[in-house]
């Protein structure tokens, strides 16, 4: 089959083309196959000089090896579907990333070995771009008779090769919590569960450790619902009348929406005689915007009060402005990075420090409280380079008491979250006595976000588990659960 305007009209002959003697084996002059990319464009010789390759792979085969007319792909076919060559086994079709063959064909799924059609669609098409009713002649790529069950599940991707690195790196950044929503869930079932584990003499506590440490908050507030409706009674009150101590605050804080909880535990840091200055910088330096902006608007409507105004009253200095930027919530949150940005902020940040006598505050205030994290750890690596010291180190000679730690804080997030919280777990279980609200606090507010993680880096920073250092600091109940809810 010819087809007209190819090859074009005055296109220079190959030489030694076809070969002598095999003339039968390749196509007239004239009627080579259309194929997607060729002829060349600029001219040149056609078909390129054999190299012993693959299409994709630097070359063409031997003499002798080009496939019959029609067989490129993207060359059309009666019907109008292009169609593929068959591929020796380990080149091309079901190869792994890397392997050699045809560099940019997309892998088809188990279900479509042997001649059957294509049963997926891919995303972006084949080389042509139409699907493909069959393999050329029926014929598979591999051998009909093969136990896909050995292959790995790459996903199916359009005709270029992907970076599996970065897939799995992808795909695994999902939830990192130790808890996950429980699966067959019955709201109903668990407050009956519940009632029955506070009713008549004692408390079946392991009930109630079995149904907490296994739901996700989500999961929680639906069975406190359904407690109300079922009994016309409050679960947080039938709680609290059966429990006591730190087994208390820990299924309390559990039942809390998380936006709540954190409201709840600024408005707890700031109320009465004195100020837990630590929990408004644990809280308000390490959340997302939108969980600032929702911790404000409920800290409002649950307690009728203004946090900023709140935070004013009780703080002072640099460290009142620190706070107050961090409760606007309006940090940069685009990932992506300015390396320019990045030194000079590093230069205006050792300008404003380790460059002068005295310290300009508010230029550490305002390049911390607005740029993205993945931003300020540039602007930290640009500094250790440019200052030959890092930015934390100068951060604790510039600056002191709860303003130091709150950039620090800042600083801390940026180069590794779950690190600054594997810290403030270990000081809350070091040395004598156990800071017992840090330790629900933290296990509680992270335990769906990124639990999993500060578990590991608490293991290679101390040496030892944060199951093994809960379970020697606490006892009983509350250490159960806390155990359950870390995942030991």
């Amino acid at each position: 089959m010819s087809y007209p305007g190819y090859p074009p009209t005055g296109y220079p002959p190959f030489p030694g083309y076809p070969p002598a003697g095999q003339e039968s084996s390749f196509p007239p002059p004239g009627q080579y196959p259309y194929s997607s990319g060729f002829p060349p464009v600029g001219g040149g010789a056609y078909p390129p000089a054999p190299s012993g390759g693959y299409p994709g792979s630097g070359g063409y085969p031997a003499p002798g090896g080009y496939p019959a007319p029609g067989g490129y792909p993207g060359a059309p076919q009666p019907g109008g579907a292009p169609s593929y060559p068959a591929v020796p086994p380990g080149q091309g079709f079901g190869a792994p990333p890397g392997g050699a063959g045809f560099s940019g064909y997309p892998q088809p799924s188990s279900q479509s070995y042997g001649g059957g059609p294509a049963q997926v669609p891919l995303p972006g098409g084949f080389p042509g771009g139409q699907i493909p009713s069959q393999y050329p002649g029926g014929q598979a790529p591999y051998p009909s008779q093969i136990n896909t069950e050995s292959f790995p599940s790459y996903p199916v991707f359009s005709p270029v090769f992907l970076d599996y690195s970065s897939e799995a790196a992808a795909m695994t950044q999902g939830s990192q919590g130790t808890i996950r929503p429980a699966a067959n869930f019955d709201a109903m079932r668990d407050a009956e569960i519940l009632r029955k584990a506070m009713k008549g003499f004692g408390t079946d506590e392991q009930a109630i450790v079995d149904i907490v440490a296994n739901r996700s908050n989500d999961q929680r507030q639906k069975i406190k619902a359904a407690f109300k409706t079922m009994y016309g009674k409050d679960l947080i009150k039938d709680l609290k009348s059966e429990l006591s101590g730190n087994m208390e605050e820990l299924i309390l804080a559990l039942f809390m929406p998380a936006t709540y909880y954190d409201a709840w535990s600024l408005r707890n840091a700031m109320k009465g005689a004195g100020t837990q200055e630590r929990v408004l910088i644990e809280i308000l330096c390490t959340r997302t915007n939108q969980e600032i902006r929702e911790i404000v608007r409920c800290y409002q409507s649950e307690f009728g009060r203004d946090l900023e105004k709140d935070i004013r009253s009780d703080t002072s200095g640099h460290f009142e402005r620190l706070l107050v930027s961090m409760c606007q919530g309006n940090r940069d949150e685009n990932q992506n990075v300015n390396h320019q940005l990045a030194q000079e902020d590093a230069q205006r940040l050792y300008q404003a420090g380790e460059g002068r006598l005295g310290t300009d505050e508010s230029c550490f205030n305002m390049i911390l409280a607005t740029r993205s994290f993945p931003q300020l750890k540039a602007t930290m690596e640009a500094y250790s380079r440019m200052a030959n010291r890092d930015l934390l180190s100068s951060v604790g000679r510039e600056f002191s008491g709860n303003v130091e730690s709150g950039l620090k804080t800042i600083l801390q997030c940026a180069l590794n979250r779950p690190a600054f919280f594997a810290e403030r777990l270990y000081y809350s279980m070091k040395g004598a006595g156990t800071d017992d609200s840090t330790l629900v606090r933290i296990v509680v507010t992270r335990s769906e976000i990124d639990l999993v993680q500060i578990k590991q880096i608490f293991s290679q920073m101390y040496q030892k588990t944060l199951g093994t250092m809960i379970a020697s600091d606490t006892s009983g109940d509350y250490r159960r659960l806390l155990l359950a809810i870390v995942g030991q």
